[in-house]
């Protein structure tokens, strides 16, 4: 079965990147710095043979998508699968807000633990693997063989390192997911592999990596 190789773009910065404040769906767009990154992002990107261009529905992300789009020469496709988490309570708040206000369930969110849904109309871990891991491989069956990109943010990409390295969701990160970096992973049926992650050579200034 023929590989499909899939290049990840976590979207540029945002103010709310910058002031450490948890978006989760909140619509916040890109700062002047985040669209500079979304445009470096872009042009190394664009010498590459990419057959489709993917993105979550969010602003912060549209907005990187559609300078790859220029780039590439593909119109993005918007997939809510690949939103962020909700964050329930805590969206609209710092971690260090959400951290004194709300102690014992950022407690349960800080420990992972995987079935923990965060109040509010928040996702626990394992509701977030279940919608990241089932939309990865609709893409796969869709484009057996080709190379596509999916832009898409921190949380989702929490996800997607731990499927593709088989790590625990409980597990403490021991990987980077700067603003702008660029992931290569790919997949031939259940077979995942990495092949580059935290990527950052393209940015002038390293993209942020603000996430618990």
């Amino acid at each position: 079965m023929e590989a499909t190789r899939i290049c990840l773009v976590r979207h540029g910065e945002t103010s709310w990147n910058a002031e450490k404040r948890i978006q989760g769906n909140i619509d916040v767009g890109l700062d002047e710095t985040g669209l500079a990154q979304a445009d470096a992002a872009a042009q190394w990107l664009s010498p590459l043979a990419i057959d489709a261009l993917y993105s979550s529905d969010l602003l912060r992300a549209r907005q990187t998508a559609e300078r790859l789009a220029a780039a590439l020469r593909r119109v993005p496709i918007l997939r809510p699968e690949f939103r962020e988490r909700r964050y329930g309570l805590f969206e609209g708040l710092t971690y260090e807000q959400s951290r004194t206000r709300y102690p014992d369930v950022y407690a349960l969110f800080e420990e992972r633990v995987p079935d923990f849904v965060i109040p509010y109309g928040g996702e626990s871990l394992q509701q977030l693997h279940l919608r990241v891991s089932s939309g990865l491989r609709r893409l796969v069956d869709e484009h057996r063989g080709q190379t596509i990109a999916v832009v898409t943010h921190g949380g989702v990409l929490d996800i997607v390192n731990r499927l593709v390295r088989g790590t625990s969701l409980r597990q403490a990160r021991d990987f980077l997911i700067p603003n702008a970096g660029i992931n290569w992973v790919s997949a031939s049926g259940d077979d995942w592999r990495m092949e580059a992650w935290g990527v950052t050579d393209h940015l002038t200034i390293v993209g942020l990596d603000e996430l618990p």
